[in-house]
């Protein structure tokens, strides 16, 4: 019986179910004799709650219970849990408890929630034989047992709100201040009342004010006042009737539509130079400060040279650095008003430019309205070599045998060439690929199948050269960086064709914000590529047409530009999302100089990848989606170097890699006698998902396993005559869909992380029977396309680090 979609479901929900099943295995270690002990603890969240709120409230709360009701379980092999020393229940922990959650509900803004706690339910187990020593140590008998679940029942109610928001300020230029930016407050009208929001709004109070020059005013100097007082009750009367009319009211406002004013108020003080604002009157930058210098002694010695740049005086022994790049990369000047936000800025930016290891700083008043800054650098290693060793393993379903590729790196990185903080990366690469297994039915029978040298060279300036010197935009973005590269390859594939290309680029890095979208953009990209055809690639054209199309000379003269960020969720910090977008053009501006167009490849390319991981404290679950097309513009394809290929260990691993596709065309198959079986499309869509857990513990090595699932594919944007089945057709997106199951080892080495992956193709839309799916009852290792080629089922990946 063939898997058909039905067939499928009841499969994945029957594995799903096992597994759950396999959840619940838990044993108890050394449980108290006789006593009744912690055995499980749940809370319910009821009242009229969004379901996400609940979610959290009940994830939330589970962090607050007494440490005395809290339960030691840990994992052990696979999904098998073990409680060990379980506390005694003792009826006290649940009053603390109780007021532990209250504290929280409180701080939510749950002030009036209802917690009751049920009778606990205890459960005696007579000589329990756990599953654990049924399978460990059957002979073991476990006393008995008397296992406690404790639950809690919580009715939140209702959130109070904020009603209104004043500010009370000592000085009134710190009262304008408040009440100018009273639009972006924190705390408005209708927002939940809680501890954190009171406790961001006087942050972002503090803040304000030390970025006004208020450099001396502190958190500590402010507090709020809630008043909770209904004004139902204000009025008097003396009509008991009327009383308790208004008493039953205001107790119903209060319990349906609770709702609180806040003030927030400034303390007495003492010190009147907090009511300063302060000026920056001199920066001093120390760059060649030493790890073992103690900053506050350098300020105080005299035996430094100096130079002095406008707003900035430098002071050094060694002339290591000239002071221009210290001024550009400084956003505080001498005469501005002190900013806390651009003087951090400037630290920040220091750090990251690479010229400096640490960095650290010094604010000196030297007088009732005036600063000093001292920055202290302590610069990173000027120059350093490094060698790498590559290593892949590549075997072809039908191709020239097993191939192991081997390649070696040569890093030379200078961090400060010609003293101004510029960065510059050689990278000199050779690799080869060998093939250990003879093969007389293809052309390349040889130990050498392919050969790779590439020689690189960038430069990394810390700051964006361009020429719009008073654009004032430019000041509010942060990593700024200008990237200028060139980069020349050799690449010979023995017997199918050599490849000689060299690349250079001129680009742009910024950030809006530390935590906000990252930016690349590169005006200017050229790739002049050299294709010289030998004889397995010629008689590859003959059975493959379109590759003609795909493998040709030409040039790439166009731009790209990429918009990436990372993130945490706001309401679950243990998820985290990456998400990209990439664009890239090539004889845009050219196609309007016909003699010089027809040497340039013309294409529009367009990607997306979004990237979601949910962590727990041993598990997973993580998924990702990839889109990319690239659009030919002038009715050829896109090079095979800009295409995109499926399989291997990083995507689509139960197909090995280039191996899969283009769709259900089984053309590559019938072209053996070449040798050339790789698959290259214009467009290419792909799903993952991946749960991960941890098997064993070995001190700082982690032995972990993952269940994944691949879904992808590639195809043609333009129809081929040749080949029909390769192109892009909405309405048979499903029948093209290739799906592979599987699971793996992870060894977890701290530094890095060696993967060994399993794939089994349960869909392949090159399979000509049951619209490609297998036969779940009679699995085939190994089937037969119409032509005779046998292909694997399967494929073992090794790889290095995670697949995303």
């Amino acid at each position: 019986m063939y898997c058909t979609r039905k067939t499928f479901i009841k499969f994945f929900i029957s594995a799903f179910a096992t597994i759950i099943f396999f959840i619940s295995c838990t044993t108890v270690k050394k449980a108290p004799i006789n006593k009744p002990f912690i055995y499980n603890t749940e809370i319910t969240v009821n009242g009229n709650l969004i379901k996400d709120e609940k979610k959290r409230l009940t994830a939330d709360l589970e962090n607050y219970w007494d440490d005395s009701l809290k339960i030691p379980k840990l994992q052990k092999l696979w999904f098998f849990y073990v409680i060990k020393n379980p506390p005694t229940f003792e009826e006290r922990n649940i009053i603390r408890t109780k007021k532990l959650m209250s504290g929280y509900l409180n701080s939510q803004g749950y002030y009036y929630a209802i917690i009751k706690d049920s009778v606990p339910k205890f459960d005696t187990i007579i000589g329990h034989l756990g599953l654990w020593n049924k399978i460990f140590h059957p002979s073991k008998i476990i006393p008995d047992q008397i296992r406690a679940t404790v639950l809690m029942n919580i009715q939140p109610g209702k959130n109070v709100t904020i009603d209104s928001t004043a500010y009370i300020l000592l000085d009134s230029s710190m009262q304008k201040i408040a009440d100018y930016n009273k639009t972006k407050s924190l705390l408005k009208k209708g927002t939940v009342f809680s501890k954190q929001n009171i406790s961001n709004e006087l942050d972002r109070l503090t803040n304000l004010y030390r970025d006004k020059g208020y450099y001396k005013f502190s958190r500590d100097d402010l507090f709020a006042l809630t008043d909770t007082t209904d004004t139902q009750l204000l009025p008097l009367t003396l009509d008991p009737i009327e009383l308790n009319k208004l008493i039953a009211e205001a107790a119903k406002n209060k319990r349906e539509n609770p709702k609180w004013d806040i003030v927030i108020k400034q303390k007495p003080f003492k010190d009147s130079s907090k009511l300063n604002q302060y000026f920056v009157a001199k920066t001093y930058f120390y760059p060649e400060t030493k790890l073992s210098d103690i900053p506050d002694s350098l300020i105080t010695q005299s035996n430094f040279k100096e130079e002095k740049n406008k707003n900035l005086i430098m002071r050094y022994k060694e002339g290591k650095f000239v002071s221009r790049p210290l001024k550009e990369y400084t956003y505080l000047h001498n005469g501005n008003l002190y900013n806390e936000t651009d003087f951090y800025k400037t630290l920040n930016t220091l750090s990251r430019i690479g010229a400096w290891q640490q960095t650290d700083a010094r604010i000196i008043p030297t007088n009732k309205d005036s600063l000093n800054l001292y920055y202290f650098l302590v610069p990173a290693i000027k120059q350093n070599f490094s060698v790498d060793l590559e290593g892949s393993r590549n075997t072809g379903d039908f191709t020239a045998g097993s191939l192991f590729g081997i390649s070696t790196n040569f890093t030379y990185r200078n961090r400060n060439v010609w003293k101004q903080a510029i960065q510059s990366v050689t990278n000199l690469r050779i690799g080869t690929e060998l093939s250990f297994i003879s093969n007389t039915d293809t052309i390349t029978n040889s130990l050498l199948q392919s050969f790779q040298v590439t020689l690189s060279h960038t430069y990394i300036f810390p700051k964006l050269i361009q020429p719009f010197k008073n654009w004032s935009y430019l000041n509010n973005l942060n990593n700024k960086r200008t990237l200028f590269s060139v980069s020349g390859t050799y690449y010979d594939r023995k017997d199918y064709y050599r490849l000689r290309s060299f690349v250079g680029s001129w680009g742009y890095e910024w950030s809006k914000n530390t935590a906000g979208w990252a930016w690349t953009y590169k005006p200017l990209n050229i790739e002049l590529y050299k294709v010289d055809t030998l004889t397995g690639l010629i008689n590859a054209f003959v059975s493959y047409p379109f590759l003609r199309n795909s493998i040709r000379n030409g040039n790439v003269v166009g731009s790209n530009i990429q918009l990436s960020r990372v993130f945490v969720g706001k309401k679950n910090m243990n998820n985290s999302y990456s998400v990209r977008f990439y664009a890239e053009e090539s004889g845009l501006l050219l196609s309007l100089f016909s003699k010089i167009n027809d040497q340039i490849f013309d294409y529009a390319k367009f990607e997306s990848e979004f990237i979601f991981s949910h962590k727990q404290k041993k598990s997973e679950l993580a998924a990702r989606f990839f889109a990319g097309a690239g659009i030919p513009t002038s009715g050829k394809s896109i090079p095979a170097f800009k295409q995109y290929f499926l399989g291997g260990p990083n995507s689509m691993r139960a197909w090995n890699l280039r191996q899969l596709g283009l769709v259900s065309s089984v053309a590559s198959d019938t072209i053996n006698p070449t040798g050339y079986t790789d698959r290259f499309g214009d467009m290419a869509l792909e799903a993952n998902i991946e749960y991960r857990f941890i098997i064993w513990n070995f001190s700082s090595v982690k032995i972990g396993s993952a269940l994944f699932a691949d879904m992808g594919n590639i195809w043609n944007i333009q129809a081929d005559p040749t080949n029909p089945n390769a192109s892009f057709d909405l309405s048979r997106l499903g029948k093209d869909l290739a799906i592979g199951v599987g699971t793996g080892l992870r060894f977890d080495l701290s530094y890095f992380l060696l993967r060994f992956d399993f794939g089994y193709k349960l869909k392949d839309p090159a399979r000509q029977y049951n619209d490609g799916w297998a036969d779940l009852r009679n699995l085939k290792w190994v089937e037969k396309r119409f032509n005779g080629v046998e292909v694997n089922n399967w494929a073992f990946q090794f790889g290095i680090n995670l697949p995303f």
